[in-house]
């Protein structure tokens, strides 16, 4: 009889072990693993934003640097607000992350568009050049 009270109270004592460490490491507990998920989401979307601008080569041109750095800086905006949206409670915050989406996007396009139109006048330019050059020769 008193080995199976030891034993019970062997038992009961690694339950109660297994609950608190349970709970202080956020297993079982809704809450934490949530904030493991959205953290784990922001940083993802932090990392791909910073493999994306770091891939960007140099032009020389300031202009063309700063856009092309720019495309995926907002582009990391956008996640991380998608990322508050499917997370975030404060309507506020879920307000903002929603301008930053609708914002960020509309000047992603923007500055897609002008390294397009740069790059279809640089080419003119360049073609021009190039013709004269020919026509020296």
């Amino acid at each position: 009889m008193r080995r199976i009270g030891l034993f019970s109270i062997a038992v009961c004592g690694v339950v109660i072990v297994a609950y608190f460490v349970a709970h202080s490491s956020g297993v079982g507990n809704d809450t934490q693993l949530g904030q493991a998920d959205d953290w784990s989401e922001f940083n993802a979307s932090m990392e791909k934003m910073h493999m994306a601008m770091g891939a960007v080569e140099r032009s020389g041109d300031a202009d063309v640097d700063f856009v092309k750095l720019m495309v995926p800086h907002h582009q990391g905006a956008i996640d991380m607000a998608k990322v508050q949206l499917l997370h975030g409670k404060d309507p506020e915050m879920r307000r903002l992350a929603q301008e930053i989406i609708t914002d960020q996007q509309l000047e992603i396009e923007l500055m897609q568009r002008w390294l397009k139109s740069h790059a279809s006048a640089e080419s003119a330019e360049s073609g021009k050049s190039g013709a004269a050059t020919k026509k020296k020769n």
